[in-house]
């Protein structure tokens, strides 16, 4: 799997939200959106791909949910130091 990129937003120093961005296009938008769990919502591009994984409360979220969402995507796991950050949150 390439390399995901990770960005947390905070609101009064605590982790609002986390967001996973996987393999896009330049300007790609998501299509649609999918909650896949609790608390975890994917976006598509319009050919069905997955091009971001919204966590909507890094704070309740484990590491192995976020995992799962990668398997059942059929996404190669990334490294657990690339999600660190969500973890820490």
């Amino acid at each position: 799997m390439k390399p995901i990129s990770l960005q947390v937003t905070y609101r009064k120093g605590r982790p609002f939200a986390a967001y996973i961005y996987l393999d896009r296009r330049p300007g790609e938008k998501a299509a649609r959106s999918e909650e896949v769990g609790p608390e975890i919502v994917v976006d598509f591009a319009a050919d069905g791909r997955p091009i971001g994984v919204e966590i909507i409360s890094p704070d309740v979220v484990d590491v192995e949910e976020i995992l799962s969402v990668f398997d059942k995507l059929g996404l190669g796991r990334p490294e657990l130091a690339e999600l660190a950050p969500v973890v820490a949150a």
